[in-house]
């Protein structure tokens, strides 16, 4: 009786799932309906979500090389508010697609890819490769539902582990690659408070985490620290938390890219634990502590070491956290950026 229990209410939040990652109804028109625009579909997502804070930074980085570029939200009057912005924005119901234009769907809607325009110019922009598939069907036609979208430019990605996961899953495919951006205007060493501080973000891996905190507490490991776990909180006040932070523990998991743990490095952070894979190209074990997926006793003697240095070597840690903090952001910046947005889109409106 529990297991039917359980497996109805499973089905249940699945199905809910699967409404939630339907497109909202788009309107299109044979015909120019203005100036060429790219509309970046995004969903209406209040709590923080790098995939998000990445589409308006696209928008924000194409209107600044003079195309037109939109975030478009499903309802009217919809607005992020965890993070400062001036980005165009505008609803579904209020546009109507033309033959002009480009509509960037993200991979969250890959079940309801089937419901957009037929006739409107597409590129999935799939930040979450390890999850193209959560949603497809095992009786379905081969690579559906990406092999299916017609008009489709090409596939966009975050990361060189992702880029190389779609391009061999897709070999007819364009796969396009636009690097991940820190905002080093927050995500930064200067100004860095010392203290005995562990931040985390508790979204991934819970039962890992919990395990974790068990054995290193056992141990005696985490006496005198504090753990912060980063929820609910804006970008700046995340930053905040990370540049007073000594460690920051990541527990990625099938990550395209993982964006928490590469801000963490830029604020000079000594970070230890899992790539998530997609975070292999950032994680460099000169100045940081990756540790294999899923290997509990690595990442707790990473921790240990970590605390351990803290103690004796204060100097030496810090110097290791401003290594990694100067790293990526050389790396993953704005100017990076947008000559990836230019590689892209210049050859779609070069006529």
């Amino acid at each position: 009786m529990i297991g039917q229990v359980r497996g109805s209410l499973q089905a249940v939040s699945h199905a809910r799932d699967l409404r939630s990652r339907r497109p909202p109804a788009l309107r299109y028109a044979d015909r120019p309906t203005g100036e060429p625009t790219i509309y970046y579909l995004t969903p209406d997502q209040t709590a923080p979500r790098g995939g998000v804070r990445m589409n308006y930074r696209h928008v924000d980085l194409l209107t600044e090389l003079g195309l037109r570029a939109c975030v478009l939200h499903t309802r009217p009057g919809f607005e992020v508010s965890w993070f400062e912005n001036k980005t165009r924005v505008a609803a579904a119901p209020e546009i109507t697609l033309g033959p002009d234009d480009v509509l960037v769907v993200p991979e969250f809607y890959a079940s309801g890819f089937d419901t957009l325009p037929r006739e409107a110019r597409k590129i999935i922009f799939n930040q979450g490769a390890y999850h193209t598939f959560d949603y497809a069907e095992d009786d379905g036609a081969p690579g559906a539902p990406y092999t299916q979208v017609p008009n489709l430019l090409g596939i966009l990605t975050v990361s060189d582990d992702s880029a190389a996961l779609l391009r061999y899953t897709f070999p007819g495919i364009t796969v396009h690659q636009a690097r991940a951006v820190i905002n080093r205007t927050l995500f930064h060493p200067e100004g860095r408070p010392s203290g005995r501080r562990i931040s985390f973000v508790p979204r991934r891996r819970p039962l890992d985490r919990r395990q974790l905190f068990h054995m290193l507490r056992a141990r005696g490991v985490l006496d005198g620290w504090e753990l912060c776990a980063i929820e609910g909180r804006t970008e700046a006040q995340t930053a905040e938390l990370m540049r007073s932070s000594a460690l920051f523990l990541s527990f990625s998991e099938r990550e395209g890219f993982g964006l928490p743990p590469v801000e963490a490095m830029a604020t000079g952070c000594f970070v230890v634990g899992y790539s998530g894979l997609g975070g292999r190209e950032y994680f460099d074990p000169a100045d940081s502590g990756p540790v294999p997926d899923s290997d509990l006793l690595a990442f707790a003697t990473a921790v240990e070491d970590a605390v351990c240095r803290y103690d004796t070597d204060p100097a030496g840690l810090a110097a290791a956290g401003a290594a990694a903090a100067s790293r990526v952001l050389k790396r993953y910046d704005e100017d990076g950026l947008r000559q990836d947005l230019v590689a892209l889109y210049s050859p779609i409106f070069s006529d």
